[in-house]
């Protein structure tokens, strides 16, 4: 199955780096699902993480580090837990 989501989270600093630097990995999953569960335990980790799309699957989504928790809270019909709609 072609990889249709991503996630990004920062990579623990190991070591003396010479300058301030954000060092990241991403990784790539086939459903939204997966990288929802990837996405829950780094964060559980305490890394800043963020996810999205890769193109061109469309609808296009792109999930910042302050909308992650959001994210995770959606069920798979694009519902909160609550029952609103999160479309913007």
């Amino acid at each position: 199955m072609i990889p249709t989501w991503y996630v990004t989270f920062e990579v623990q600093q190991r070591g003396i780096l010479p300058r301030q630097r954000s060092p990241r990995e991403t990784r790539t999953f086939a459903t939204e699902q997966e990288a929802k569960l990837f996405a829950r335990a780094k964060l559980d980790e305490g890394l800043a993480v963020f996810a999205g799309t890769i193109n061109p699957h469309v609808p296009r989504r792109v999930i910042p580090s302050a909308g992650i928790n959001a994210w995770l809270a959606e069920n798979q019909d694009g519902t909160t837990a609550s029952g609103n709609s999160n479309q913007d």
